[in-house]
């Protein structure tokens, strides 16, 4: 963790190290992506058990599934995606899901510049502030 990161909140690695078998690592990873891509970002654990992500205002949360885990972005829908890495939640007017499976890489790079986006548009007050503009 760099100087300029925000601490890792024992809770949350607490969730993770809870998801199964290869989601653990998926997730540690995911983690270390969004505080690479927003190094002001905050941690917390809502809902019981889920990593959620924040930055003047939700940025993404985690959830392990069955099968996949799922990375939920809030204001993905208001985000670019030129690299196509969204597979859900195209129904809902900001909310967006990344869902992950076994054996198939994320696209890390892309990864990161959409969670940029998503603290920028956070950081502008949000899409609300942003559509009104």
């Amino acid at each position: 963790m760099g100087t300029d990161s925000q601490p890792r909140h024992p809770q949350v690695t607490e969730s993770i190290d809870g998801f199964p078998g290869w989601q653990v690592a998926l997730a540690a990873r995911i983690r270390e992506l969004v505080h690479e891509a927003e190094p002001e970002i905050l941690e917390e654990v809502r809902y019981g058990n889920r990593p959620y992500f924040v930055y003047r205002g939700p940025v993404c949360a985690m959830q392990a599934t069955k099968d996949h885990l799922n990375v939920f972005l809030y204001e993905g829908g208001t985000a670019p995606d030129p690299h196509g890495i969204i597979t859900d939640g195209f129904g809902n007017a900001t909310g967006r899901q990344i869902k992950l499976y076994e054996g198939r890489p994320l696209n890390e790079a892309a990864f990161v510049e959409l969670i940029r986006a998503i603290a920028a548009q956070n950081r502008a007050g949000g899409w609300r502030s942003l559509k009104r503009a």
